[in-house]
This record gives structure tokens, sequence and C-alpha cells, in this order.
């Protein structure tokens, strides 16, 4: 599409849409069950699930089919052509122990690329790929399994940044058995004409749906609940070509999460994540509705997103952006548009360069473009919170058609070049 800048968020999605195609597949049924799989909640099925998979393949694509029933397994690895359809009633449970989803496979944490833990459904370099049905993925995680990591994830991580900013090859950044970085639920990594629609997930190890590096990708009618350590929702990473839509979002990070590498990794990838749609999606519960950040060191921008419904005394700000002279990267060409907004319990919009690190290194960030257009708020702390740098204001920012009904606290704008309100009320007042 044209890197024209849209006028609005239709103008952006219409482009968007007109680029990104959800894989269509072969008339072909692979049953699990015909491949030996119990159903019984008690058995492996992994094996089943496996041969089920690479039957699909090797016959040029086609659905494997999960019928009715609770199904153990560890990690399933999607292959080109495969479209695993869970039926209605049919819950996949994942197993809990940690080497189940040996051995070590290439992937992302927080930015990051390594070889560690499979994510439990993953793809690597494949094409034509969906995870469809009316089913539920179950990660099985809780204060016992997977989230009590989350002390110890830290030293770890250090480890795999030191080694980042050392220019280790990634095959020799492994970090599984004996390390404590949790894998992503759903993971394509490299891959093209991607569908995830219908299907529910909840108990999630770490990040929900986790596409990388990847083209054309659909997340359709989800439903996203987990309120664990790092459960962001979707959370798409140097991507292009991302629609989200008809999803609902109740999470124990932010809701999404777009995203683009983070520190020395990502800017040696140096992949943005753009092209951008989120339509027809609630939020309920999280640190963020529609966030960007923090690892944005490759950069995001072409993001429109509008129908978009939130409320939750539970969720921090609706539209967040946050990132700091450490991580760099840009963010530009934002639209957020027709949002209609309950409870919010911090702000509506934030905007913050001093995320963790703060402003400690020379990579200074640029936020730009960002316009959010016909929202009506009920109740929130302060209509927003933006702060750049001195000497790296934060860019253009609208506001158009914007009401808060109320807020407990002003806004506030600290170091931004070009704040434009034009019918903005808050507290029944118009300002600016």
């Amino acid at each position: 599409m044209s890197e024209q800048h849209p006028a609005t968020a239709i103008d952006g999605i219409a482009a968007v849409r007109a680029m990104v195609r959800a894989p269509e597949f072969p008339d072909r049924d692979f049953p699990v069950t015909d491949f030996g799989a119990a159903a019984d909640g008690t058995t492996d099925d992994g094996a089943a699930f496996r041969a089920a998979v690479e039957a699909c393949h090797a016959a040029g694509g086609g659905h494997v089919i999960v019928p009715e029933g609770s199904y153990l397994t560890g990690p399933i690895r999607l292959l080109s052509g495969v479209d695993l359809h869970l039926r209605a009633g049919a819950v996949v449970r994942f197993r809990r122990e940690p080497e189940a989803y040996l051995p070590a496979v290439p992937t992302r944490w927080q930015g990051v690329e390594l070889m560690g833990y499979s994510p439990f459904v993953y793809a690597y370099d494949a094409r034509d790929i969906a995870i469809t049905g009316a089913g539920t993925l179950d990660g099985q995680a809780d204060d016992a399994h997977w989230w009590a990591w989350k002390p110890l994830e830290n030293a770890d991580f250090a480890l795999l940044e030191r080694m980042a900013d050392d220019d280790v090859p990634v095959a020799e950044r492994v970090f599984a058995e004996g390390y404590h970085l949790p894998p992503s639920f759903v993971q394509p990594y490299r891959c093209e004409n991607v569908l995830i629609q219908g299907v529910t997930l909840i108990n999630s190890p770490f990040w929900q749906i986790h596409p990388v590096l990847c083209r054309n990708v659909t997340v359709d009618g989800v439903t996203v609940r987990s309120h664990g350590h790092n459960n962001d929702g979707c959370n798409p990473e140097s991507c292009d070509g991302v629609v989200i839509e008809n999803c609902d979002f109740d999470t124990g990070d932010d809701c999404i999460a777009i995203k683009a590498g983070r520190n020395t990794d990502g800017r040696r990838l140096a992949v943005p994540c753009q092209h951008i749609v989120i339509e027809n999606c609630t939020f309920a519960d999280g640190h963020g509705g529609v966030t960007i950040g923090s690892e944005m060191s490759g950069g995001v921008q072409h993001v429109y997103a509008r129908n978009l419904r939130m409320d939750s005394p539970n969720l921090w700000s609706c539209a967040r952006f946050k990132t700091n002279s450490v991580r760099g990267g840009f963010i530009r060409d934002v639209h957020i548009e027709d949002v209609t907004v309950g409870r919010v319990a911090d702000q509506v919009l934030e905007i913050d360069f001093g995320y963790e690190e703060g402003d400690a290194g020379p990579h200074l960030p640029e936020v730009d473009g960002i316009h959010l257009r016909d929202w009506r708020v009920a109740s929130t702390d302060a209509p927003w919170r933006l702060a750049g740098y001195p000497q790296d204001p934060i860019g253009t920012v609208t506001l158009t058609r914007f009401t808060v009904d109320e807020a407990r606290s002003p806004g506030v704008a600290e170091q931004i070049a070009d704040l434009q309100l034009t019918d903005v009320r808050v507290n029944g007042k118009p300002i600016g």
C-alpha cells in the first residue's frame, strides 16, 4: 500500500484490508481421533496431534479436526497448509511440565531472539496456517505453574540482553532447560497468511497471541481471558499486515500490544510492525487497551483502529504508548476512532518516554502523528498524560470530538511540540 498517510482510520483500514488475505484450505479433514487421540483429558495425545498435522501437510493441506472432548498435549507445531480446527466442546489442555516444550526452538522473548521453550501452538517459516473453531485452548498456567517463574525471570533476561548486546549468535542464546523464560501461548514465527479465528484462550503461560515477523495475519472473533503475569492478549511483533477484529480481551497485562523488537536486538533486525487494523473489539481488564511498545526499537507505523468498547476499573489506560531512549524506534501515523469507554483507572491516553529505563540511552524515540477522534469516556482519573523529553518532544497529537464526562484530575502534557484539541470537553467544560 502507499506510504501516504490516510486522513482517517477508515481510509487506512480499507487500504490494509486490501492487502491482507486469510488463507484457504482444501476440503480435506484429518480428525485427531483417527490418529489415536484418546480425548479423555489424561492421556497425552501429543503424538496423535503431530501425526494428524503431518498427514494433513503431506496431503497438500486441509483441516486437522479436534472433535468435542478433552485433550491433553504438549506443544502443537503447525505446518504449511494446516488448519487446526477445534469444534464446539473441544478443550485442548497443555501439559504443565516445562520439559514437554523441549527441544528449544527459535522464538522471541520480550523482543529479543533466542532459542527457548516451544510456544504451546507454534509454527516456523510456514504458509497458509490457521487455528479456528469454537473450542478452547487451555494453557493450564497458574500460580504454581509458569506464573511462579516471574521472580526468576529477571536474571535470565538480563543475561539474554547482554548476549544480544555482545552480538552472540541466536543459535547460541539457549534459554530452555534450567532457565525461567516462559513461552508464548500461540506463536507463528516468520509465517505468511495466518488466521486465528473463533477460539477461546485461557490460562496462558506468557503472551497469548504473538505473531512474529509474519505477513498477512488475521485474528478474528477470538476470546482471550487470562490474568497471569505478562498475559498480554495479542502482540503482533515486526509484522506487516495484521487485522484484529471482533475480539474480546480480558487480560493480566496489555490487551493489544504492538511491538517491533527490543534495544540492540530490535535494531539489529530493524523490522517495523506496520499496516495494523483493530476493529470491533471489546476490552475489560488490562494495563492498556490499544498499546504500542515498549518493545518498539524497529518502529511501529500505520495503525488504524475504530469501533472499540472499553470498560473496567482494572483497565489502566485506553491508548498507551510507551518507550524511552534505550528502546528508541518510532511510532507514527496512528488513528484510533469511534471509541466508547465506561470506566478506565488512570488515563485515557498515555504517551510515556520514561518507561522502565527512562532517559538512559542515546536512542531518542520519535512519536508523531497520533490521532484520536470521536471518543466518549464516562469516567477516568485523567483524560491524558503526555510526557516527552526536553531535547526530544512528542510530535503532533490531535484529539477531535473527544468527551470525558468525569475526570478526577486534569490532563497533563509536557514536552510536546503540537497538541491540537478540537471539540474537546472534560467534566462538561470545553478545553482548547
